[in-house]
């Protein structure tokens, strides 16, 4: 009875969990996290371009171009999020 007991009050604490966040706000967050996830993926892409050009002014143009790219990544991660909460 005990074991019962104790599975019946671990799926109601599962199920409150997953209540914590509506689909549609799991959805913005998710997509805003593949749109981060690409952006990090051009980043590092620019900064093996930088790695692997020999003239200084073009690997310092890559370098910039890729941070600033880590940093849109960032600010879209922080926009989904905050809009995720937004969501009801």
């Amino acid at each position: 009875m005990k074991k019962i007991a104790i599975i019946a009050v671990a799926a109601g604490l599962m199920s409150v969990a997953a209540c914590s966040k509506s689909p549609e706000a799991a959805a913005v967050e998710n997509n805003a996290d593949l749109l981060a996830d690409n952006l990090e993926m051009q980043a590092d892409n620019m900064e093996d371009m930088a790695d692997n050009t020999a003239n200084q002014a073009s690997a310092e143009a890559l370098e910039n171009a890729s941070d600033n790219l880590e940093g849109a990544a960032s600010n879209v991660r922080d926009a989904g999020e905050a809009q995720a909460d937004n969501v009801q």
